[in-house]
């Protein structure tokens, strides 16, 4: 199966390490607060042990508000610049489209702020492949959502 790219950023009036370590460290249920159509809001960030991006190869469980679950596994930690992660084991509405993905959050100096970058390299299932330029509108809606709320914290 092929993955499909799928990236939003933004800039923002703040320096790389505080745009990394809050964006790290930010509860997800404070970024992705709202449903975008089909996309339910995360609810619930389950399993994790300690502060989130200490280790590579922490994991933890998030259940979005419709009982959807995906599991989340750290794969790469490089601050200030970058962490990674992998998503897996996904249940509910998105299970038939969404095989797993592959996340990167990446900072990098913007004139005097920092531009965010997310990408997901979603991998589809086979029913997926049809509705991935669907599901493309439907996370890059959502994203810039997220982009709103991580504004909303970095900037308050």
């Amino acid at each position: 199966m092929s993955t499909r790219h799928l990236e939003q950023s933004r800039t923002f009036p703040a320096s790389i390490d505080n745009a990394y370590d809050t964006v790290l460290s930010a509860p997800l249920t404070d970024i992705f607060n709202r449903r975008y159509r089909l996309i339910a809001p995360i609810a619930e960030v389950s399993g994790q042990e300690g502060q989130w991006g200490s280790t590579v190869g922490q994991t933890r469980t998030i259940r979005l508000s419709d009982g959807a679950t995906m599991f989340e596994t750290l794969t790469v930690v490089d601050r200030p610049h970058r962490f990674g992660y992998t998503i897996s084991k996904v249940t509910g509405k998105l299970k038939p489209l969404v095989a797993g993905a592959a996340g990167t959050w990446t900072f990098d100096a913007a004139g005097t702020g920092v531009r965010i970058t997310w990408a997901w390299d979603v991998t589809p299932t086979k029913l997926g492949r049809l509705a991935m330029p669907m599901f493309a509108r439907l996370w890059s809606g959502s994203a810039r959502q997220a982009m709103d709320q991580i504004e909303k914290i970095l900037v308050a």
